[in-house]
């Protein structure tokens, strides 16, 4: 019998519970509870659910999660039944993720119940199968602002925000409805979304919040436990991903021209090979064109960016604010200050180098996350000849390319071509990642 209790242990059944607690479950999981020997879960759960537990069950208070896979292993050993108790649907930003991963499928067995996001919409009548559910039910992140990066605990969120109409949001005490409000407000998106808050579903203070300003709701503290449901009052037309043309970007005048020029920037951000989660670097970024273009084919990745002249940061913040990017760090200063706060990168664009080239040469290519690449934008022979005189001291693998563009240009009833000023195009990896 004891090697079948080894070989066989008693299933660990993760059992999802409402606020109005036994009134929840159906026979299947009330039976779980009146048989179970240990009873995991939060305080509160397990006060809802003392009248149905086995007396003589063991009742732990849900910790750490890591400590939690212990105590199930512990009781399975034992040949003890064992029940975990979750919120809603435990496979719906739930415990039973966590523990599928860390004990073999054949151990648990999950009884769902209905998420709090289903309760929420039904209360709402929003239709729920396209929403995008985002959770922030974590520790404190602290309030959003503009220009933050990955690190952030509103980040993701942010940019769930930029790419999807319909959200679901699982709040926590300290990531509230109203902090949204206020991540709303500093990215500009405050006319963009609808939204409700669903607080205490199935309590008796049960109440569902509508028709507040995304001003009103910043300065307002909603009752929790709560869920956010956002959706969007418009549909936009989808943008051009890659090739904008250079008069989709701000320059500076009468200097017009400061800019990496439509055909170059296309083939530098070809060479970047750039994922769809990408952290990248846009060194000397001028208007911002190519780090902007980058943020655009990088919605789950990020951009640093740094430029040293003031008007040109101007500029490159105000076409940041146009392309209502939040995936988009934009820093006024001169490389190589500053780098050491970003996160390492998977692709390096450096347009200018304010005389530090060969020093950010070597900064870069060790900072590089390996298969990284590096690709540089020079229109003279001395800064070319400076680059890869660096390159080859630091053993990279490199290549060089010069783009030379003409664009037609109206002559009388015709058109000539008019050359562009030639570009080398210099793409390079570290000399252990050729």
């Amino acid at each position: 019998m004891l090697d079948n209790v080894k070989d066989h242990p008693p299933r660990c059944r993760i059992v999802g519970v409402l606020d109005d607690g036994a009134a929840s479950l159906n026979a299947v999981a009330l039976q779980a509870l009146a048989q179970a020997d240990v009873v995991i879960g939060a305080r509160r759960t397990l006060a809802l659910l003392e009248a149905r537990l086995n007396p003589e069950a063991e009742r732990r208070e849900l910790g750490a999660l890591s400590a939690v896979v212990e105590d199930v292993r512990a009781a399975q050993a034992a040949g003890q039944r064992c029940v975990v108790l979750a919120t809603g649907d435990p496979l719906c930003h739930g415990i039973a993720g966590y523990l599928a991963m860390r004990l073999c499928l054949e151990s648990i067995e999950v009884l769902p119940n209905l998420s709090t996001i289903q309760l929420a919409c039904a209360r709402v009548g929003l239709v729920w199968q396209d929403l995008k559910i985002a959770s922030i039910h974590a520790k404190d992140a602290g309030e959003w602002f503009t220009g933050a990066d990955p690190r952030h605990g509103l980040y993701a969120l942010t940019q769930a925000l930029r790419r999807h109409d319909r959200l679901a949001v699982l709040t926590s005490p300290d990531n509230t409805p109203d902090r949204v409000a206020r991540l709303l407000l500093a990215e500009g998106l405050q006319d963009d979304f609808q939204w409700a808050v669903a607080e205490r579903l199935l309590q008796p203070g049960e109440r569902i919040v509508t028709g507040m300003s995304v001003a009103e709701a910043a300065n307002h503290r909603f009752a929790d436990p709560n869920v956010l449901l956002l959706w969007r009052t418009g549909r936009a037309a989808p943008a051009v991903r890659f090739g904008l043309p250079d008069a989709s970007f701000q320059q500076r005048q009468p200097d017009k021209g400061l800019i990496t020029k439509h055909e170059v920037r296309a083939v530098s951000l070809a060479r970047l090979q750039l994922r769809e989660d990408s952290i990248v670097w846009d060194i000397g970024a001028g208007s911002g064109s190519v780090g902007l273009e980058a943020a655009r084919l990088c919605p789950a990745g990020h951009v640093y960016a740094i430029e040293k002249n003031a008007e040109d940061f101007a500029i490159a913040g105000r076409n940041r604010d146009a392309f209502k990017l939040s995936n988009h760090t934009l820093v006024h200063g001169k490389a190589p200050e500053h780098l050491d706060d970003w996160l390492d990168p998977d692709a390096v664009f450096i347009g200018g180098s304010g005389g530090e080239l060969t020093e950010l040469i070597a900064l870069c290519l060790r900072r590089l996350k390996p298969g990284g690449t590096l690709v540089m934008n020079f229109v003279t022979l001395e800064n070319l000849a400076t680059a890869t005189e660096a390159l080859r001291a630091a053993g990279a693998a490199w290549d060089v390319v010069m783009l030379q563009a003409s664009r037609s240009k109206p002559i009388l009833h015709m058109h000539r071509m008019a050359a562009e000023n030639p570009v080398w195009i210099v793409c390079a990896q570290r000399g252990d990642a050729a």
